[in-house]
């Protein structure tokens, strides 16, 4: 039997908190911006610290049912990790996202490379 899918929506808080973080993007999460709004990618359209549920993702695309993070040092201890690996099930499962991940210094380094993942990212879902 298919296990049942929540259409959760963000809560009040969790959406405020996600417009307090868009005012405090990382220099990674602003570079990575500068290339993802209006459209820039593909034609697609991308949300930026964007409430889902119980979480709040860096850059979203709808349409693609893609989420691209960008993490910085401390995703690479082992309880932001764990936790991590959770909400990338939580996404896949509960609202069939896929989530793909940078490094900080892969945006701030090569730029070019991130968007050429993102853009093949996006290619699979046509």
């Amino acid at each position: 039997m298919p296990q049942e899918k929540h259409h959760w929506r963000a809560s009040r808080k969790m959406q405020l908190r996600a417009r307090e973080l868009r005012r405090a993007m990382t220099p990674a999460e602003k570079k990575l911006w500068t290339h993802l709004r209006f459209e820039q990618l593909d034609g697609a359209h991308f949300r930026r610290q964007h409430a889902v549920g119980p979480y709040i993702v860096d850059f979203f695309c709808a349409k693609a049912k893609l989420v691209v993070e960008v993490d910085g040092d401390i995703h690479a201890e082992p309880e932001q990790a764990k936790y991590d690996a959770e909400r990338t099930q939580w996404l896949n499962e509960q609202k069939e996202y896929r989530v793909i991940r940078f490094w900080n210094n892969e945006v701030l380094n090569s730029i070019e490379g991130v968007l050429d993942a993102i853009h093949q990212a996006l290619m699979r879902e046509q």
